[in-house]
């Protein structure tokens, strides 16, 4: 059973960083393609951020480009968000997925919240 664990959502304000994180175990990690996706209330699920297993090369969706920068440890089968300029169009649970985004396994998610 695929387990995604995702941990770091806070409370920041508007113009802040934050980092998210996401331990991925009971796969080879190392082999699979990552996504983060994010949710707000009564919205749709919308893919965030990508990267490839080796983690060469990565891909932005939206707003996100410019702002966040995925990354992964393959060897701590970890997988991270880093997130600048925090904006009130970024307030969702963020999700890591495995593999693709719209139906790929994928962690129970942790709240990001912008305010000031």
């Amino acid at each position: 059973q695929v387990q995604l664990v995702e941990s770091g959502g806070d409370l920041v304000r508007p113009g802040g960083s934050l980092t998210l994180s996401c331990a991925a175990s009971r796969f080879a990690f190392s082999r699979r393609y990552m996504n983060w996706v994010r949710q707000a209330p009564g919205k749709e699920m919308e893919l965030v951020a990508g990267i490839t297993s080796d983690g060469s090369t990565t891909t932005y969706r939206g707003s996100a480009r410019g702002r966040f920068t995925i990354s992964r440890d393959n060897a701590k089968h970890m997988l991270y968000l880093q997130m600048n300029n925090q904006t009130s169009e970024d307030p969702a649970i963020y999700h890591c997925v495995k593999d693709i985004w719209r139906t790929g396994d994928r962690g129970p998610g942790t709240q990001v919240t912008v305010s000031s």
